[in-house]
């Protein structure tokens, strides 16, 4: 079985439980319920987020490319579909112009469009490479660009989908992970520059959840089989992180950073890599600290860590 870097990842327990959180009935201007746009809406997380949206009382601008996308999304109650590639800069101006002329403002932006590419690095075509750049790291620094000042005027949200890759390091996908790295600095760093506008940043990071996304490379570069895309088929639908989107845009006070995967290996996996690092960066310096320092560093730091969830 192929192991796809971005299907590892952290635990986050979606639960029944959660949606006391995770569901508070939005409110935008009186009478009306507040806005979101997500991009990639036509298949898999962002479909599945906007289904979720929609149904607990969100305004879904919901986007895609094909014209059959555009229709089905479109017949989804509390959805206005926009036609929108993230690559194509006279798109999204087009987008920022339709949502204004709506009326309703926006108070979140789900940054979800992307691809995947299979193999390499230095096997990676400029073509291939460039594209998943294109789509994956300019893209979302694109729309959230576009539609900041309606976010800012809305002390909103911004969620991005990053991958468990933007966490691991492994071979076979390294274009993917790279563009999945770069999401991560691109969240942590606009949280910041945005705080004092009373915009919050998230990043959603999904393990191993089905998606259109193998099927997709499949057919554009034709370096994955009928047998990746079968066995990925088998994979959980992802409506646990279509929940931790809709937490992102809904606690009082959003995490920085939501894992969701469907295994506790997956889990181990992501919290042995990042120590891992941890112990990299520290050895073998001129302020190494020892065991007894690091475990007070990590006591402080999951002194406002919140609980486990059943």
């Amino acid at each position: 079985m192929r192991k796809f870097p971005f299907m590892l990842g952290a635990w986050l327990a979606m639960s029944a439980g959660q949606a006391q959180a995770g569901n508070p009935a939005p409110a935008g201007a009186p009478g009306s319920p507040r806005a979101v746009l997500v991009t990639g809406a036509s298949s898999g997380i962002g479909r599945k987020a906007t289904e979720r949206l929609a149904a607990h009382g969100w305004f879904v601008y919901a986007c895609a490319r094909k014209e059959a996308d555009l229709k089905a999304l479109a017949a989804i109650r509390n959805v206005q579909a926009i036609a929108m590639d993230v690559t194509n800069a006279a798109q999204v101006d087009a987008a920022v112009e339709a949502v204004g002329k709506a009326g309703r403002g926006l108070y979140g932006v789900v940054n979800n469009a992307g691809i995947y590419t299979d193999g390499s690095l230095l096997d990676t075509t400029p073509a291939e490479f460039d594209l998943v750049m294109q789509v994956n790291v300019y893209g979302p620094w694109r729309v959230a660009r576009a539609f900041a000042p309606m976010i800012r005027a809305a002390r909103g949200r911004i969620v991005n989908i990053g991958s468990i890759s933007g966490v691991l390091n492994e071979t076979g996908s390294g274009a993917y992970q790279m563009s999945k790295h770069a999401i991560e600095t691109f969240s942590a760093t606009m949280a910041q520059e945005l705080a004092g506008d009373g915009v919050q940043v998230s990043t959603v990071e999904p393990g191993a959840y089905r998606s259109e996304i193998v099927r997709n490379t499949a057919q554009r570069s034709g370096t994955l089989t009928q047998k990746d895309i079968d066995e990925w088929a088998t994979r959980p639908e992802p409506d646990d992180v279509a929940a931790a989107i809709e937490m992102a845009l809904a606690e009082p006070k959003p995490k920085a950073r939501y894992m969701v995967v469907p295994s506790e290996g997956q889990a181990r996996v992501t919290i042995e890599a990042q120590l891992e690092q941890l112990v990299q960066l520290n050895e073998g310096q001129r302020y190494t600290y020892d065991r007894a320092t690091l475990v007070r560093m990590l006591d402080a730091a999951l002194k406002d860590s919140r609980p486990r969830r059943p």
